[in-house]
């Protein structure tokens, strides 16, 4: 009995307790939720070849409205405007599960519905569930508007500049879309955490970042700590994957861990909670 009450204790308070509290992530759900993250992509590329359905350019880039709305999404409940049981559904890394799951049942309808042209039908659909979640925040009211047009100014001439990078022959991989798309992502996810943590005093919920901030004494840390990520893997993703359905897949994966924090952050910036 004594293993099992300790087992409980340790769910409890390294899975169970961040999410019910929103608490900061810790180093042990840390690892767990990228290891799901890995057999997740696994097990999705499976089921899109069960559906007959190809991860393919298109279809990432239709996918990316789900993204804005999992982000806005996110933000009604950081506004306390959904009470528990519920609003633990919109925290992470239960949202994503409930994206995916709306993703997934939005990919099938269309698809049955509306055939091999079902692409702008599954795009349409993400795109009216982030404008009704928009709506919803204007009845919140926006306090810093302005911190909308500085992240995106601040991650564009970022981003803009790194684009230079593709002249060289090592960072080739940067000339596709996706490849810029991505590091615009997360460019954009760092001017966030920047100015939401040195202007506004907000807090960092990873625990590498986290750690780094404070000792930098600055979120201005998170830009180089980005691309000393960022360029490696995207570099081993483009020259290892040769399977074109995952090697898209994990490139929708990189653009989601940049742009859904990054929307998520300036929305909360921009109406104050």
């Amino acid at each position: 009995m004594s293993d099992i009450w300790g087992l409980a204790q340790f769910i409890q308070r390294y899975y169970i307790d961040p999410i019910v509290y929103d608490t900061s992530y810790n180093p042990v759900d840390t690892v767990t939720w990228a290891a799901v993250l890995g057999l997740s992509l696994l097990g999705l590329i499976r089921l899109l070849a069960r559906w007959n359905v190809s991860m393919d350019e298109r279809l990432l880039l239709c996918t990316l409205p789900y993204i804005l709305a999992g982000s806005s999404l996110r933000v009604i409940e950081d506004a306390n405007m959904v009470a528990a049981p519920w609003r633990y559904l919109l925290i992470t890394p239960l949202i994503f599960f409930l994206v995916f799951f709306v993703a997934s049942a939005s990919l099938l309808l269309t698809r049955r519905v509306l055939g091999e042209g079902f692409h702008p039908g599954y795009a349409a659909i993400g795109l009216i569930w982030t404008a009704l979640n928009l709506s919803i925040h204007l009845r919140l009211g926006v306090e810093n508007g302005w911190v909308i047009a500085a992240v995106f100014v601040l991650g564009s001439t970022l981003a803009a500049a790194l684009s230079l990078l593709k002249r060289f022959k090592s960072f080739d991989f940067l000339k596709s879309r996706f490849g810029l798309m991505i590091i615009y992502a997360h460019m954009l996810d760092a001017s966030s955490t920047y100015f939401g943590v040195d202007w506004f005093s907000y807090h960092e919920k990873h625990v590498i970042p986290t750690y780094l901030i404070n000792l930098a004494g600055s979120a201005a840390i998170m830009f180089p700590l980005k691309l000393a990520v960022l360029l490696p893997v995207f570099y081993i993703v483009d020259r290892s994957l040769q399977e074109p359905s995952l090697r898209n897949l994990v490139k929708l994966t990189l653009i989601t861990l940049g742009l859904a924090p990054a929307v998520r952050n300036t929305l909360r910036l921009a109406l104050g909670v």
